[in-house]
């Protein structure tokens, strides 16, 4: 049966049960993102692990690429390079886990290196490698926009690294320059080589002082590099391993409570509090304070902040920065903890806005009398809305507007304690 469209503009029979629009088998979004290139980065790295592994065993490697006339030191490098572009790789699949821009750049450095190493051996056993990196590297540049975090380091982590760095270099050139003062130490290479088994107290014993100046020398590059290289893996670690902590617990670290300013802090978590994050989540930063751990994994999943503590509690409060806060939004479904978290709020900053939500009309009061500048009645302004809904067809516009002034006490900026949660009519 065929119909055809009529003067009337009406879609026509087999449009609207015979529709032409196409779905698409596969959403190839999914097979090119951010997440994919990551998959494949890895994939890159385990299979250049084992190629490194292969190379390493072969008592004489096989060097007949294309390349293997061109490269220098070829079969040096392809007795080491597998192995040694996987631990890097394995350092820069984490950083493009979590979005780093750095490691971005890190991974479109090093994967055109690794693939030398196929075109340097010939080997039919190395193509898979060659074929992913071929596929990798493109996806890479196609979502660089997926990779935009940036490395934020404190100043302590900061200046760790720079101290490993100093005694790397303190430890090359004095070495070389007393180089005529230890047994083994010719050159330069000579000079980071024995710097980096000092400062690893490997110690292997090939290159040694002879002379007391060279002894005292070695001993400082050992305290130096020992202790920079110690203080640098507490300052580097210790922050990763709070934060998996936290977020395995749905709480915020210290570092990131010390960083918190003009903010809003939510207190409790209850049926109106998931509204709430989404109607203001993306406009301020936000705080949520609230006992109930898994409501805290489910938000920090959310990529909202969470701190799991009592509402109630003044230190918890402190520790949310109610001190310096932009506004307190007391939101829990227990009437009684909304008017102890008001209390609390109201030590801890006595000139923070507060605004709190009252779950049962006759709390309205209480809530306005312990220091809630502002009450929020739900039941009055849900029957209110529902009135109107039914009555004029709609709730939204000047009737909304109108209803939801009726449910709500006053600024307390104005002087008033007078408590106006009821409804005055519509």
């Amino acid at each position: 049966m065929v119909d055809s469209r009529d003067e009337t503009g009406e879609r026509p029979f087999e449009e609207v049960f015979y529709p032409t629009d196409r779905v698409p088998f596969v959403e190839w979004r999914e097979f090119s993102g951010a997440k994919p290139t990551v998959a494949l980065t890895a994939a890159v790295t385990v299979l250049a692990f084992v190629t490194g592994l292969s190379n390493l065993s072969q008592a004489q490697p096989v060097v007949a690429g294309p390349l293997a006339g061109v490269l220098p030191m070829a079969e040096t490098f392809v007795r080491f390079a597998g192995v040694l572009f996987a631990f890097p790789l394995g350092i820069v699949t984490f950083g493009l886990r979590r979005r780093k821009r750095l490691a971005w750049m890190a991974a479109t450095a090093l994967l055109p290196g690794l693939a030398l190493l196929p075109l340097t051996t010939g080997r039919t056993t190395e193509i898979p490698l060659l074929l992913l990196i071929l596929v990798t590297f493109p996806l890479l540049v196609w979502n660089r926009e997926g990779f935009e975090q940036t490395l934020d380091l404190s100043s302590f982590q900061i200046a760790s690294l720079t101290s490993i760095l100093g005694v790397g270099l303190y430890g090359t050139v004095g070495s070389y320059g007393l180089r005529g003062q230890f047994i083994g130490l010719d050159g330069w290479g000579d000079a980071i080589y024995y710097v980096i088994v000092t400062i690893a107290t490997v110690g292997y014993g090939d290159i040694t002082p002879t002379t007391a100046e060279a002894k005292l020398f070695s001993l400082s590059v050992i305290l130096f590099g020992t202790g920079a290289f110690t203080v640098a893996i507490g300052a580097l670690i210790g922050p990763a391993i709070e934060s998996r902590m936290a977020a395995a617990f749905g709480t915020m670290t210290a570092s990131e409570l010390s960083l918190l300013e003009d903010h809003v802090v939510v207190l409790g978590y209850g049926d109106v509090t998931e509204s709430f994050l989404e109607r203001v989540g993306d406009e301020t930063d936000l705080v949520v304070v609230t006992p109930d751990a898994d409501a805290a994994s489910r938000l920090t999943d959310q990529g909202i902040e969470v701190l799991t503590d009592d509402p109630t509690d003044e230190s918890a409060l402190e520790d949310a920065r109610v001190d310096v806060a932009s506004g307190v939004a007391v939101a829990g479904d227990d009437d009684a903890e909304n008017v102890l978290a008001v209390l609390a709020a109201r030590n801890v900053n006595p000139d923070v806005r507060i605004v709190a939500v009252a779950n049962e009309e006759t709390h309205v009061g209480k809530l306005d009398a312990v220091g809630a500048d502002e009450v929020i009645d739900l039941r009055a302004i849900g029957g209110q809305l529902l009135g109107a809904s039914v009555l004029n067809g709609s709730a939204d516009g000047t009737a909304r507007d109108d209803l939801l002034g009726v449910s709500v006490t006053g600024d307390r900026s104005d002087g008033s304690d007078d408590a106006t949660g009821n409804a005055e009519g519509t």
